[in-house]
């Protein structure tokens, strides 16, 4: 069973540029983060790994959101509690609650 609360290592990077947090899944920033804003980006990988990347990130880093897949679409939880549905490949919300 895959690691839940740390952002696995398998083809996954992380770096700190600018004030901005980057985890790599491939050649996809799939959570990119600053102080303020949030942003997620499937690069059109709606995978089981893709998301689970996404939030390992969230769990690590304290984010507060939470991807989840139902009936083949996905939607974001955002750390103010609201659902919205994942459309396109990209995402971005505030970080605040």
């Amino acid at each position: 069973m895959s690691q839940q609360s740390m952002v696995g290592t398998h083809r996954t990077n992380i770096r700190t540029e600018d004030g901005t947090t980057r985890v790599r899944y491939h050649y996809t920033d799939v959570v990119s983060f600053d102080r303020d804003m949030v942003t997620l980006d499937t690069g059109g990988w709606e995978t089981a790994t893709t998301k689970l990347r996404m939030n390992q990130a969230s769990c690590q880093f304290g984010l507060g959101y939470r991807v989840y897949q139902k009936d083949f679409d996905w939607f974001v939880t955002t750390p103010n509690g609201n659902t919205v549905e994942f459309t396109g490949n990209i995402i971005s919300f505030n970080r605040s609650k």
